[in-house]
């Protein structure tokens, strides 16, 4: 038997499977196995690891236990799940690894044994009650089962959190795991968000049930809308499944968001999708632009700064519409303005750059600037980086008086209400949609930074009247 510094690292372990299996191990496996490990070797013994669906978490929390039963084979593990079926498939799976592993020969035993698809004991010196590996749902009775380490594999599934009786009824029966446990053992959650009150809320939510868990969160899609597996889902597979499954169950299921279904006050499906580019053009000396067959009367762009670094703190974003003479209204880019803080320029002037370019390519007149904050300084920049660019547009200053909910609720709801607001497909590849299906108006600490953005394009055009040809009249029912 290996010692458990023979061992290699988890990594290297799921590196051979994957290599036996002809698969690669892609980055979001590598990300979970290298947490994994660093985690078992600190010693953490309560842990969290969400994925999005279909990241190939379980099968990788399987090659956990098979590797954890190789370093120490007289470990006991407990698999929970929210149904038996469910937790056999991880067991079952871990006993076809042990027995296909180069790896763990040394740990399938010599007779027959306790060897079942539910339940299976590798060969171990200790003489213990419990095999090494148990499968049992959370209907089934582990009162008197002993395990140094404990696998919660999907306990939270969508039967059974979506009412108060069924949430409280899973937390008293996870609540027995301590008692399971023995002294120094771990506690590994395995799961995605199915319910706004979901049992893996943040540790600051006033109800959580993990608290003090070491996390690791791993969502399809991260802060700047970019896919953490793109080889298996690219952005136009990220569409489709979005349009499919709907807002509310992709922000859960796929972004790790337990959102909840009241805060789908914001409907993206409201929103209608479109591929098209605009088109440019010059007759009798006069300029043309025109979408969709129709021609654009107006357009511009709103700026909401933030000068902090990538993937911290607030977005700066930069929302550019057009407007038909239907009072349509087309968002056709939403930027996350970045910049490089080892770069030569300074943040503000990289920023200003990148939204000059946006409004020279897009032939925007004007870009609105919020100026409450930091944003003050930015429209001379804007100004000098628009003239260096050659771009024609002007810069507007914008001071923000309302409530940031109530200038979201004004924008959004006439325009959503009326199906007049149009979105580029290139806008639903950002995290705006999520944004935008996660947003409620009472919660401040929402990110909303996109919705203000476009917010700020809906509300600073004028409202339009449809053109409507007079009707014809008619004979007159007057005598005379």
């Amino acid at each position: 038997m290996a010692r458990p510094e023979e061992t290699p690292d988890f990594l290297e372990f799921v590196w051979i499977w994957n290599h036996l299996q002809s698969q690669q191990t892609p980055q979001p496996h590598r990300r979970i196995a290298q947490w994994l490990q660093a985690r078992r070797d600190a010693g953490d013994q309560r842990l969290l690891l969400m994925a999005f669906r279909g990241c190939g978490k379980s099968t990788l929390v399987g090659l956990f236990c098979a590797w954890q039963l190789l370093r120490a084979p007289d470990t006991r593990i407990l698999v929970l799940a929210a149904d038996q079926p469910l937790a056999v498939k991880m067991v079952a799976q871990v006993r076809r690894i042990l027995e296909r592993h180069p790896l763990c020969r040394p740990l399938l035993p010599a007779g027959p044994g306790d060897w079942a698809m539910d339940r299976f004991t590798v060969a171990r010196q200790a003489v213990l009650r419990d095999p090494s590996m148990l499968a049992q749902g959370l209907g089934g009775n582990i009162t008197g089962t002993r395990a140094e380490l404990i696998i919660c594999d999907d306990v939270e599934v969508a039967g059974n959190c979506d009412t108060l009786a069924k949430r409280e009824e899973l937390r008293t029966r996870l609540a027995e795991c301590e008692f399971i446990l023995v002294p120094g053992g771990t506690l590994l959650f395995v799961g995605t968000p199915h319910c706004a009150e979901t049992i893996y809320a943040p540790p600051t939510a006033e109800d959580a049930f993990l608290r003090g868990y070491r996390r690791l969160t791993l969502p399809l899609l991260d802060g700047q809308g970019r896919s953490a597996w793109p080889g298996r889902f690219t952005p136009e597979g990220i569409a489709a499944l979005r349009s499919r499954v709907g807002p509310l169950a992709f922000a859960r299921q796929m972004l790790l968001q337990p959102v909840a279904e009241a805060a789908l006050r914001l409907d993206p499906a409201l929103i209608i999708r479109y591929a098209e580019e605009p088109e440019y053009r010059e007759a009798g000396g006069r300029a043309q632009l025109s979408l969709l067959g129709r021609r654009l009367l107006s357009g511009g762009g709103f700026w909401d700064p933030a000068y902090g670094r990538p993937g911290q703190g607030d977005a700066s974003v930069l929302a550019a519409t057009y407007v038909d003479g239907e009072t349509n209204h087309y968002l056709h880019r939403l930027a996350y303005i970045t910049h490089d803080p080892d770069g030569p320029l300074d943040p503000a002037t990289q920023q200003c750059r990148a939204v000059a370019a946006i409004a020279r390519e897009l032939l925007l007149p004007a870009v609105r600037v919020e100026t409450n904050g930091l944003g003050r300084f930015l429209p001379a920049l804007l100004r000098r980086e628009l003239a260096r660019a050659g771009a024609a547009c002007a810069v507007i200053e914008h001071n923000s008086r309302r409530a940031k909910a109530e200038r979201i609720l004004s924008a959004f709801d006439p325009a959503l209400a009326g199906r007049r607001l149009h979105a580029h497909e290139a806008v639903f590849r950002t995290p705006f949609p999520a944004e935008m299906a996660a947003w409620r108006p009472e919660a401040g600490a929402a990110r909303d930074d996109a919705l203000d953005a476009v917010a700020g394009c809906l509300l600073a055009e004028p409202v339009r009247l449809p053109q409507v040809s007079p009707a014809a009249r008619g004979p007159s029912w007057r005598g005379g």
